[in-house]
C-alpha cells in the first residue's frame, strides 16, 4: 500500500502533461501522505511556488498559516497536512492575476490521490476553482455567500476565500469573516491536530 502511494506520487511529479500549455514548463506542487488529516485544496501554484517548488511558499502561505493559527513545521508535514491544488503546476500569468488552474490535472490525478489519503477530516477550500469542484451544486450564487454560509459544509469543509493579498479589499469589506469564521477555522485545525 504505501509502494502504491509512493508510486503515485513520483507519477504525479513527474507528470508533463500540460507542458506545451505552461510558461515556466511543468513543476507539479503539492505535498501528500494517507495519514494527513487536513487536506488544503487550493488553486495553483504561483511563479514563486512554482521556483521553490515549496506549496504556498508566498505571501498567501504566510496568511494561510495565520488563518489556521499554526507555524511552519506543522504546515509543511505531510503527515499532518495535504497541499492538493486544482492544478499542480503554474498556469501563468493573465490580465488580473494568474490564469485558472489547468483542467488536466484534476481529471487525471485528483480523484485517484484524494482516494488516498482515508484519514482527512477538514478540507478547507480555497478560491472559486476549489469550491466548484469540492461543493460542485451546493455552493452559493457567489464565493462571498459560500463562504458565508460556511456552517452548511462543516465539519469536513470549509470554503475560504483565496489568502493572497489580491484579496485584501474583499477581507476589509467583510469584516464577518475575521471574527466568525477564522475562530472556528483555528478551533477545527487544534482539534484535528
Amino acid at each position: 500500500m504505501e509502494n502504491d502511494f509512493r508510486q503515485l506520487i513520483n507519477q504525479i511529479k513527474s507528470c508533463t502533461l500540460c507542458d506545451p500549455y505552461l510558461p515556466e514548463g511543468a513543476n507539479p506542487v503539492f505535498q501528500a501522505s494517507p495519514k494527513a488529516r487536513i487536506l488544503i485544496a487550493g488553486q495553483a501554484p504561483g511563479i514563486r511556488v512554482h521556483r521553490s517548488s515549496i506549496p504556498f511558499d508566498d505571501p498567501s502561505g504566510e496568511r494561510l498559516r495565520n488563518w489556521m493559527g499554526i507555524e511552519s513545521p506543522i504546515f509543511y508535514d505531510p503527515g499532518k497536512i495535504a497541499i492538493i491544488p486544482m492544478g499542480f503546476c503554474y498556469p501563468g500569468t493573465g490580465k488580473s492575476g494568474d490564469l485558472p488552474p489547468r483542467p488536466e490535472c484534476a481529471k487525471k490525478w485528483r480523484q485517484t490521490l484524494l482516494e488516498r489519503l482515508p484519514n482527512i477530516k477538514l478540507t478547507l477550500v480555497i478560491g472559486q476553482h476549489a469550491i466548484a469542484w469540492h461543493l460542485g451544486k451546493s455552493q452559493q450564487k457567489s464565493l462571498t455567500q459560500t463562504v458565508q454560509n460556511w456552517k452548511a459544509y462543516g465539519p469536513e469543509i470549509m470554503p475560504l476565500p483565496h489568502p493572497s493579498p489580491r484579496n485584501n479589499v474583499w477581507i476589509k469589506k467583510n469584516p464577518w469573516f475575521s471574527e466568525e469564521v477564522l475562530p472556528a477555522l483555528r478551533k477545527s485545525v487544534v482539534a484535528l491536530l
